[in-house]
C-alpha cells in the first residue's frame, strides 16, 4: 500500500418549545430507566396475584431494592471519574441482568398469563406463579447463554461483495473486519490473542478495525490491545476511531495503534494496488470527534478523498453506519462500519434502529454504495450477547471482470 438553514423564524420559534420539552424529558431518562428496570419485574414476580408467604415477598422486594440502589452507584463509580473496574463489572452485569429480567417480565407477564387464562389453566394464583417461574427460568437461561456468547472467540462470517468498479486485478481481495473490541474492565488479554490468531488463519490481504477499541485509555488497556500487533495482512492493517475513543483520550489510541503497526486513517486514504488495478482505502474519524474538543479531530470525507482519482473504486472505513448518507452522496463503493453490536441484547435491536440506518449485514444505499455493518467482535458494558452473536468478518471483494 502507498500513502497517498433556510427555515423561517416563525417555524424555528414553533419548533423550539417542542425540542425544549424533548430535551427536558431526555434529562430525566437516566433516573426513570433504572426504576422501571427493577420495579416492573418486582411487581410482576411478587405482587400480581402470587400470594407468596410474607418472608418470600419481603426478601424478594429487598433484593430488587438493593439492585436498584447498587446498579447506578456501581455504574457511576465504574465509568465516572474514579474508573473502578470492579465497580464497572458489577454495574454492567446488573444492567444486563435487569434488562433481560425486565424484557421477559413484560412479555411473559402479559402473553403467557393471557395464554394460560384462555386455556383455563389453574386458578389465578396458579397462573401467576407459573408466570413467575417462567420469567426466572427464561431469564437465567438467556443470561447464562448470553455470557458464553459474549466471552467466546467470535465465529467467522464470510461473504462475497461484488463491486462493479473493481478492476480484475483486485478480484478476490480478502478484507477482514474486526470492530468494537471494547477492551475494558474484564481482562481479556487471552481472548484478544485468540481473536488475532483467528484473524491470521484467514490469510487476509487487508485487515480493518473500525473503532471502539476499548473502554479506558490506551495506557490502561495497553495489555489487552497488545496482541493486535501480531495480526498479519499481505497489504496492510488500517484503523479508524470510534465514539468510545473520544471518551478515553482518543489521540492516545491513535498513537498506540500506530505503534502496534496499524495505519490510522484519520481523514485520509491509501492506495492498494494489485494486478495493475487500484483500490482507494479511505477512513474518517467518528462523527462524534468534532464535539470532543480535540484539535484536528472530525469526520471529514472530502479530506479523506483529497487527491484520489474519482474513477477509482473506494473502500471507506467509518465507525457508525449512519455516515453512509455522506458516503452515498460522494459515490463511495463500500463502507465498513460497526457500532451497533447488532443490538447486543434483544430487544435493544429496535432502539438501535431508531439511530442507525442498518443493524447488521450488507445493505445498499443510493445508486452505488454498499454498507457492511458488523455486529462487533467484543461487547460493551454488560457481558452478555442475546440473539446478537459477535463476529469476525471476511469480505471477499469481487470484480465483474473476473479473470
Amino acid at each position: 500500500m502507498t500513502d497517498t438553514s433556510n427555515a423561517r423564524p416563525a417555524e424555528g420559534e414553533a419548533q423550539a418549545p417542542r425540542q425544549s420539552r424533548l430535551l427536558r424529558l431526555m434529562r430525566y431518562l437516566p433516573l426513570i430507566a433504572p426504576v422501571l428496570l427493577w420495579a416492573v419485574p418486582c411487581w410482576v414476580l411478587l405482587y400480581t396475584g402470587q400470594h407468596w408467604p410474607l418472608p418470600v415477598t419481603v426478601a424478594g422486594t429487598a433484593l430488587f431494592v438493593l439492585g436498584l440502589a447498587a446498579m447506578p452507584l456501581a455504574m457511576m463509580r465504574g465509568h465516572g471519574r474514579r474508573q473502578q473496574d470492579r465497580a464497572a463489572i458489577i454495574g454492567d452485569t446488573l444492567l444486563g441482568g435487569s434488562w433481560v429480567l425486565f424484557t421477559w417480565s413484560v412479555l411473559l407477564g402479559v402473553l403467557l398469563r393471557l395464554a394460560l387464562t384462555v386455556a383455563g389453566v389453574g386458578e389465578s394464583e396458579d397462573r401467576a406463579r407459573i408466570v413467575t417461574w417462567a420469567v426466572l427460568g427464561v431469564s437465567a437461561a438467556l443470561l447464562a447463554w448470553g455470557y458464553v456468547e459474549a466471552r467466546r472467540v467470535p465465529r467467522v462470517r464470510r461473504l462475497d461483495v461484488p463491486l462493479p468498479r473493481l478492476g480484475a486485478g483486485l478480484d478476490g481481495l480478502r478484507v477482514v473486519l474486526i470492530t468494537d473490541t471494547h477492551y475494558g474492565p474484564l481482562d481479556r488479554v487471552r481472548w484478544s490473542a485468540r481473536v488475532c490468531e483467528t484473524v491470521n488463519t484467514l490469510e487476509a490481504d487487508l485487515v480493518c478495525h473500525t473503532g471502539d477499541i476499548a473502554d479506558g485509555t490506551a495506557e490502561r488497556r495497553r495489555a489487552q490491545a497488545a496482541p493486535l500487533a501480531t495480526v498479519r495482512a499481505t497489504e496492510g492493517r488500517v484503523y479508524v476511531t470510534g465514539n468510545h475513543e473520544y471518551y478515553s483520550e482518543a489521540q492516545g489510541w491513535v498513537d498506540l495503534m500506530d505503534e502496534l503497526g496499524w495505519e490510522p486513517l484519520r481523514n485520509r486514504h491509501l492506495l492498494l494496488e494489485r494486478g495493475g488495478d487500484t483500490l482507494v482505502v479511505a477512513g474518517v474519524d467518528d462523527v462524534t470527534a468534532e464535539s470532543s474538543g480535540l484539535v484536528g479531530h472530525r469526520a471529514h470525507l472530502a479530506g479523506a478523498l483529497d487527491g484520489a482519482d474519482p474513477e477509482l473504486p473506494v473502500l471507506l472505513l467509518a465507525h457508525q453506519p449512519k455516515f453512509v448518507d455522506r458516503a452515498a452522496a460522494a459515490g463511495i463503493d463500500l463502507q465498513l462500519s460497526g457500532h451497533t453490536h447488532g443490538g447486543q441484547i434483544w430487544p435493544f435491536h429496535h432502539l438501535v434502529r431508531l439511530d442507525q440506518p442498518a443493524l447488521a449485514g450488507l445493505s445498499r444505499h443510493g445508486v452505488r454504495t454498499l454498507l457492511y455493518t458488523s455486529r462487533g467482535t467484543g461487547f460493551w458494558g454488560p457481558p452478555f450477547r442475546v440473539f446478537a452473536p459477535s463476529e469476525i468478518t471476511l469480505l471477499v471483494l469481487r470484480s465483474p471482470q473476473r479473470r
